[in-house]
C-alpha cells in the first residue's frame, strides 16, 4: 500500500506503531537492521513505524516470530482491521449518528450520490468498497442498521431532495441502479416523507457545493452536517444552522413537485 503524506491517528494503529518502536529499541536495533533481520524494506518499515503506512499479515507475523511475542502483533493487526473503517469516517460523523438517532424531523439534500439512509445495501456496497476494502460488509451493514429510525412508532418528519445527477449517475451497473430506484419509489410513498428532485433545466443552484443534513431534536434545536470531497463538518452552533436552513429553502425552491419527481425516478428506472 503507497504510504501516506500524513500519519494515521487511529487508536490500534499508533499501538501496534508504538509496540514496534518499543520492542526494537529494547533490542538496540535501527529501523534499517530490523528490516534486514526481518527480510522487509527498510522504507516500509520506517513508514508503519511512523503511521505512514499499514502493516501487513506478513509482516506482523515476521514482527511476532522475531520478537517471540506470541501473536501479540498479529492480535494488534486484527485489532487495526476491525476498526479501521472508523478511522476512515469524516470528522463529526459519529457524533452525527447520535444525532440522526432520535431526530424529529430530517431534511436531507444530496448532489452527487444519495445520501447513505436511503441507499440499497447494493448501491452502498459498491460506493463503500472502493474506500474501505475488507471491511466493506460491516459498514454496509452498519449503515442498514441506520435505517430503523424509520420503523419507530413515530418515524422521523422527512424531507429528501436530490439533484437530477443522483439519479442519472449510474452506481454498480443497472441492476443496481433499478433496486435503488424501486427503493426510492417506495421511500417517496411513506407517509411523513416528502421526495423531490431538482432537475438538469434549474441550471445552478447553491446546492452544488456540496450534500448536507439538517436534524431536528426532540427539544427544538437543529443541528447541520454537511461533506464535500470526503471531509465532513458538523455544525451546532445556532447561526451556522440557520445558514443552512436558508441553502436548504433556496435548493428548495429549485425543485420539481413530489408528483413530477417520483415521475421523473420511475422513468429513469424503465429506461434502464
Amino acid at each position: 500500500m503507497p504510504a501516506k503524506s500524513e500519519p494515521y491517528e487511529a487508536p490500534a494503529i499508533v499501538t501496534f506503531a508504538k509496540e514496534v518502536e518499543f520492542r526494537r529499541t529494547q533490542a538496540g536495533l535501527t529501523k534499517k537492521e530490523l528490516a534486514e533481520k526481518l527480510g522487509f524494506a527498510d522504507s516500509y518499515v520506517g513508514q508503519v513505524e511512523l503511521r505512514k503506512n499499514l502493516p501487513s499479515d506478513e509482516y506482523a507475523a515476521a514482527l511476532d516470530t522475531f520478537f517471540k511475542t506470541d501473536g501479540l502483533f498479529l492480535r494488534l493487526l486484527e485489532r487495526i482491521n476491525e476498526t479501521r473503517h472508523l478511522a476512515a469516517l469524516p470528522p463529526g460523523f459519529p457524533e452525527y449518528l447520535g444525532y440522526e438517532k432520535t431526530a424529529s424531523h430530517l431534511r436531507v439534500f444530496s448532489t452527487n450520490l444519495i445520501s447513505g439512509l436511503f441507499q440499497t445495501e447494493a448501491y452502498a456496497a459498491t460506493v463503500i468498497s472502493s474506500l474501505m476494502g475488507s471491511a466493506t460488509s460491516r459498514v454496509v451493514a452498519e449503515r442498514m442498521e441506520r435505517k430503523l429510525i424509520f420503523d419507530r412508532d413515530e418515524p422521523p418528519h422527512t424531507f429528501l431532495i436530490l439533484d437530477e445527477g443522483v439519479i442519472r449517475r449510474n452506481v454498480g451497473g443497472k441492476e443496481v441502479m433499478r433496486e435503488q430506484f424501486g427503493y426510492l419509489l417506495e421511500v417517496g410513498q411513506r407517509k411523513r416523507t416528502q421526495l423531490q428532485v431538482v432537475p438538469f433545466s434549474a441550471g445552478f443552484h447553491v446546492g452544488l457545493t456540496g450534500s448536507f443534513t439538517i436534524l431536528r431534536l426532540a427539544e427544538g434545536s437543529e443541528v447541520a452536517y454537511t461533506e464535500s470531497s470526503g471531509e465532513g463538518i458538523l455544525l451546532e452552533q445556532r447561526d451556522r444552522v440557520a445558514l443552512q436552513a436558508v441553502t436548504w429553502d433556496l435548493v428548495q425552491g429549485h425543485t420539481l413537485s413530489v408528483e413530477e419527481s417520483l415521475a421523473m425516478i420511475q422513468n429513469a428506472m424503465g429506461q434502464l
